[in-house]
């Protein structure tokens, strides 16, 4: 038998071992195997590894090159993550049992990151501004903050990195990743292209382990100015208290508990597709799940009736299989918190239209961790399963009558990441997007991200912005410089 593949942390341009010198496992999700063995970081290798950016952001060749060079290196890893969307896809579905449609597609469009922030890099402008002090010339520029750690998940690794990176070293700054431990490998690939892209060392590094010890570590060390994580809402408020302590700034995209809202002009047969969209793509393994469906009484019946059998065709199985629509869930407590949320919705007096358990027809494989795509009608927004984040295949269907009602239906959450509206009305669209506590509408699709628009949340849905022109500014600060051209100096006992 071979022995497994082993991946080494990412510091200061070279891959090695741990100081602990071991290594924990990560599983493929469909056969439920081991694949691959990382390595097993320390608080040390996670301040060996910022004291690395730091020196390379104050006095390695990084600061010393233009911005329109530092632009010409962002966009060169977009050409060679281009040239590998197909390994680093199928190492991603290896690791996080994500359909290789999904993956691929996600992969192919990644390199948009680095391109759009390697041509930004030089086009970020300082003004000169018309000061109302005489004798003075006054201008602002914008320059990096310094060491940025960036905490990823476990259900798009690279996707979500970029959102983070791409801006990040085109703004200047110099980054510590931390990814999920139960999905580092594609992380680790991605910086095969960073060194074959020509960064120096120090620039990017990636310590690989567990939140409590590298996690914690990485937040908490002094040479960070600045903390971008994605995940849920509990950890990101541990961050967050965290970072407040060094005064740090954050960026955090949390959870969320997304309304998808049906209107009765709404084109059904779309619709349909949008909420499956909403749910079940991605085993409902992500943040911007449209996990709250609001239907319309006067449709009600006739739209669930199409969508539980829409939704019944769903072909589960491996996620290899471009065939597949419907994946394993990622982690083993993933899938008993899922479960767990399923009986707590029954025990509430939801009724189960579809699903409602695990999923164990021979498509699924060894794994054990498939959930069949569940549906609960008769659900109240009060309810638990309506409440909390679930993150898996699971879809609550609320009805109501008016559009005010499905307004105040859809802002009584803790959430505000993300909403859905189906309409044939641009009024009723205007009005109820203007209306939605949410970073992110969409209106008749759903779930669209791009690198050109912000991405974020409200309430507990987290802080800041990711993606468009936002995203660069989050890795920035101004610095205001005053000059004075007066021939003396004036009142020194008097503010000028």
């Amino acid at each position: 038998m071979s022995a497994l593949p082993k991946f080494n942390a990412y510091i200061n341009g070279k891959f090695e071992a741990s100081t602990s010198g071991q290594y924990f496992e990560t599983f493929n999700p469909y056969t439920a195997k081991i694949w691959a063995e990382v390595a097993h970081c320390t608080a040390d290798d996670a301040n060996h590894a910022v004291q690395a950016a730091w020196t390379a952001f104050t006095t390695g060749e990084w600061p010393k090159l233009t911005a329109t060079a530092r632009g010409a290196l962002v966009h060169k890893l977009g050409d060679l993550i281009r040239d590998s969307a197909r390994e680093l896809a199928e190492i991603e579905v290896r690791d996080n049992g994500k359909l290789i449609n999904e993956m691929l597609g996600q992969c192919n469009y990644i390199p948009n990151w680095y391109w759009y922030y390697g041509g930004l890099a030089d086009k970020i402008e300082g003004s000169v501004i018309p000061i109302d002090k005489a004798e003075v010339f006054n201008y602002t520029r914008h320059e990096p903050l310094g060491v940025v750690a960036c905490i990823t998940p476990w259900n798009s690794p690279l996707l979500l990195l970029s959102f983070k990176l791409a801006a990040a070293l085109a703004a200047g700054n110099t980054v510590v990743i931390k990814p999920s431990e139960f999905t580092s490998v594609s992380t680790l690939k991605l910086m095969e292209l960073v060194e074959k892209a020509g960064f120096p060392p120090g620039v990017v590094n990636v310590i690989t382990g567990f939140g409590a010890e590298v996690g914690s570590a990485l937040v908490e060390h002094p040479r960070v100015a600045k903390v971008c994580f994605t995940g849920g809402t509990e950890s990101g408020a541990l961050v967050y208290q965290a970072a407040a302590k060094g005064l740090k700034g954050c960026t955090l995209e949390l959870g969320g508990k997304s309304p998808n809202i049906v209107f009765d002009d709404a084109a059904l047969d779309d619709a349909v597709k949008g909420a499956i969209s909403g749910i079940f793509a991605a085993t409902g393994q992500t943040c911007i799940a449209g996990s709250r469906l609001l239907v319309q009484d006067s449709i009600y019946d006739e739209f669930v009736g199409k969508l539980v059998n829409f939704a019944k065709s769903a072909r589960m199985g491996d996620p290899m299989d471009p065939g597949t629509q419907v994946g394993p869930v990622t982690t083993p407590p993933q899938y008993e918190k899922i479960l767990k949320y399923i009986a707590v919705a029954k025990a509430e007096g939801a009724q189960c239209l579809l699903g409602g358990g695990p999923a164990n027809t021979p498509e699924c494989g060894d794994s054990k961790w498939f959930v069949q795509p569940t549906i609960f009608g008769g659900v109240t927004n009060q309810m638990r399963i309506a409440q909390e984040e679930v993150f898996g295949p699971v879809l609550s269907i609320i009805r109501f009558k008016t559009d005010d009602e499905a307004i105040d239906i859809a802002n009584d959450i803790a959430f505000g990441l993300a909403a859905g509206v189906w309409t044939q009305s641009i009024k009723r669209a205007i009005k109820v997007s203007n209306a939605i506590r949410a970073g992110t509408i969409w209106v008749n699709t759903y779930r669209a991200v791009s690198y050109m628009s912000p991405f974020g949340g409200y309430k507990k849905s987290g802080l800041g912005r990711e993606n468009g022109i936002e995203g660069m500014r989050e890795f920035l600060q101004t610095k205001s410089v005053w000059i004075s051209t007066a021939a003396d100096v004036p009142n020194p006992f008097v503010m000028r």
